[in-house]
């Protein structure tokens, strides 16, 4: 797809920023229940501040200026200040240990970072080396260096709208890393520019838009389909305030659009059922003049009843999860993407969902599979390559120029797409059998009781999983007659997915873990996939001992 170069980011922002100056564009908690309404003529007004600010240390274009923080308005700010300056922003989770910040910071080769929101500055902030510049934004932690508002005051503004060719580098931005170490995935402009105006072209979302910003804006998924996507159609973007207050911010924003990761939908789902449980709900919606009272009421209590795309993705959506919406009258659409292709790839159209697959090719992208299954495409949003990182670069790419994504897939008849696995996470058993673990863990987390698992089984006679269960049900399980209560549900649960599987993937038993699967223990990524090698590692001592107890659900929590 060519991209126009009024579709590039920066064109984007000044095109809204002429069309309507006085419009809210960014709306930002600030505790204590108040909330800063800034305009697109204020936050562009911000940007070339911070920009000229830049400007001045004389650094050579394309200079790495890191941001390290919490979604914030600000966030966007400086990486708008960033892209204005003539720089390359190197978003940062808000979660990393120091030793992650200091080896991205080096070999980006950041000259400066912006400090924003953090729960944990003290664990972080020996990442960063003495002589980096450091500018503090609002809600930032105390730091000793300039703060935003102080140099937004004193620093006379760019003029004009400084523009970035589509070619020029925009961002650089590391991968979350289920397994190894991250590599700094290079997005140019006419990336960004390629991955919106293809994803809107199915989606159809205009001025108005209205968006709750909460998953990691170091994150390539709300990256492009927040931050950019709204610079292009003239989105309001609202931001969370903190996990405590996130039922009432996405009552604040009745965002029009969401996506989110499947846990999360699997969370609200939880949370409709502790206020009315499963079967009374099913009876309500089989009566006619009950079922759009109710319907309507549950969507309004979750926040979700202006919501015209409801979207999930970075793990496969369980199908009873979406048939359970579904009635509900919120379609969600499962999307596809990865860091590498600027998260846009695949998605469900709507109005004609597959359970199971992750749907159609968007205009301008190509798709094909590998002789071993693996799903191969290429289109205008691809990266420019791995950061100082030629020989990983060409690992990742075909000698045509197609990205290797490492999932392996089946394609239908009509083109849709389904993700069977990992090319590299199958495994053997001693049996000499291979073991695919997604699609079983798919069918294990249909469970409302699972709220994470993980299939292993490697040399063993039969695969195995270790699974958490969601906090509350966990905490109840420390009454003897609820565990065995929640025990005899998994174990059924159990035998229905066995009956579904080839022999030799059948699960011998599932081990209830008590641990926490969170970004902070370790387990997960920041947008919520397990980390495959890091459970087997932290599990691999106490496989002998589940497998003597031959039972079916082995407590380990």
């Amino acid at each position: 797809m060519k991209v126009a170069e009024q579709d590039l980011p920066l064109q984007c922002f000044y095109r809204q920023e002429r069309a309507m100056p006085d419009q809210v564009y960014l709306s930002q908690p600030m505790g204590e229940g108040r909330v800063t309404e800034l305009s697109w003529k204020q936050v562009g007004a911000q940007a070339r501040r911070m920009a000229a600010h830049l400007q001045g240390f004389g650094w050579e274009p394309g200079s790495r200026v890191a941001i390290i923080g919490k979604n914030s308005a600000h966030w966007i700010i400086a990486d708008l200040a960033i892209w204005i300056s003539g720089h390359v922003s190197v978003p940062l989770y808000p979660t990393l240990t120091a030793d992650s910040v200091r080896q991205i910071l080096e070999h980006s080769q950041a000259r400066a970072v912006f400090i924003g929101k953090l729960d944990d500055w003290t664990s972080m902030r020996p990442g960063l080396s003495g002589d980096i510049e450091r500018i503090s934004l609002p809600l930032a932690p105390d730091e000793a260096c300039p703060a935003w508002d102080d140099i937004v005051a004193r620093t006379p503004p760019l003029p004009g709208d400084p523009l970035r060719r589509a070619d020029d580098l925009a961002t650089i931005i590391y991968t979350s890393g289920t397994t190894g170490m991250p590599k700094g995935v290079m997005h140019a402009f006419g990336n960004f520019a390629s991955a919106t105006v293809s994803a809107n072209e199915r989606f159809g979302i205009g001025p108005g838009a209205r968006m709750l910003s909460y998953l990691p804006l170091s994150h390539i998924a709300e990256r492009n389909a927040v931050e950019v996507l709204s610079m292009t159609v003239g989105a309001r973007i609202f931001f969370a305030e903190s996990l405590q207050t996130f039922a009432a911010d996405l009552q604040r924003a009745r965002p029009t659009m969401f996506f989110s990761v499947p846990r999360l939908w699997v969370k609200f789902q939880q949370g409709v059922h502790a206020r009315m449980p499963s079967d009374k709900l099913e009876r309500l919606l089989r009566i006619p003049l009950l079922n759009r009272i109710v319907k309507r009421k549950i969507l309004s209590g979750l926040g979700l009843d202006q919501c015209r795309l409801a979207a999930g993705g970075a793990a496969p959506m369980p199908p009873d999860l979406l048939n359970w919406y579904a009635r509900l009258g919120l379609e969600i659409i499962e999307v596809y993407g990865m860091t590498e292709n600027c998260g846009v790839s695949h998605s469900t159209v709507p109005g004609d969902p597959k359970a199971g697959y992750v749907g159609l090719p968007y205009a301008g992208v190509e798709c094909r599979l590998a002789p071993d299954g693996e799903v191969q495409m290429r289109s205008g949003a691809l990266m420019q390559g791995y950061y100082l990182e030629p020989e990983k670069t060409r690992e990742a790419m075909t000698e045509d120029g197609w990205l290797r994504t490492g999932d392996r897939g089946e394609v239908d008849a009509r083109g849709r797409l389904r993700i069977t696995g990992r090319v590299k996470e199958l495994f053997k058993t001693s049996k000499g059998k291979y073991v695919a673990p997604a699609p079983i863990e798919n069918r294990l987390a249909a469970n409302p009781r699972i709220e994470a698992c993980c299939v292993m089984g490697a040399n063993l006679g039969q695969p195995f999983a270790v699974a958490i269960l969601p906090p509350d049900v966990l905490a109840a399980t420390a009454d003897a007659a609820q565990r065995e209560q929640v025990m005899a549900s998994l174990q059924a649960h159990l035998a229905a997915v066995n009956q579904q599987l080839d022999p030799h993937e059948r699960l011998d038993f599932i081990a209830v873990s008590g641990d926490a699967w969170t970004v902070e223990t370790g387990f997960v990524t920041p947008t919520l996939k397990v980390k495959r090698n890091v459970v087997e590692r932290h599990y691999e001592a106490r496989v002998d001992r589940w497998v003597a107890e031959k039972s079916p659900v082995v407590w380990d929590a």
